[in-house]
């Protein structure tokens, strides 16, 4: 039977502290499995010991790519950026069209004002919006990340099958209560 969770835990901090697995101090360390199927409050002095767990380096899980694998990602990189400067392109055309458009009709305004002849304007102008320089598009810098990975651990042979067996017993209470229900009734009267 293949167990319902591999033995990676990752290292998280909480907020709620909780007894330790081991000592039973409260602690705000977890290790959690991926999906948070099992999880063990643990001290940060047990997570040093061998016999409870042992850390897994980054280097010893990362897998290997192909060159080939690595061209691949790079060339749909290349392609995207090139879709992406031809769209700012087109965007830049489109605005200076239509900042071109707009002085055309500040002229025409202009030049309708001076042949009505108005006298007694009072040198008031109607300029009512102020002329935009070509702005670089929507070239925000994406903010790096800079939380690290968790940390990653193996707990020791005999406590992770200890908590299997924990999860096994678990599953067959829930079966128990699930199928119970439909079991018939024992039968309530005496022996002749």
């Amino acid at each position: 039977m293949s167990s319902p969770f591999q033995n990676i835990y990752y290292k998280r901090a909480v907020a709620t502290e909780k007894p330790c697995y081991i000592c039973l101090r409260p602690t705000t360390v977890v290790l959690a499995t991926v999906n948070t199927v099992d999880f063990i409050y643990t001290c940060e002095s047990h997570l040093k010991d061998r016999g409870f767990a042992t850390e897994i380096s980054a280097t010893e899980i990362k897998p290997a790519l192909s060159q080939e694998e690595i061209d691949k990602v790079k060339k749909e990189w290349e392609e995207k950026q090139e879709l992406k400067k031809a769209k700012e392109k087109e965007k830049e055309k489109e605005k200076e069209k239509e900042d071109k458009e707009k002085e055309k009709d500040k002229d025409k305004d202009k030049e309708a004002e001076k042949s009505k002849g108005k006298e007694g304007d009072g040198g008031k102008s109607t300029e009512s919006s102020s002329k935009k320089g070509p702005s670089n598009g929507s070239t925000t810098p994406t903010p790096s990340s800079s939380t690290q990975p968790h940390q990653k651990y193996a707990l020791h042979r005999d406590i992770f099958a200890m908590r299997q067996d924990e999860h096994r017993r678990r599953r067959q209470a829930k079966q128990v209560r699930e199928v119970a229900p439909k079991l018939p009734i024992a039968p309530k009267g005496g022996i002749l």
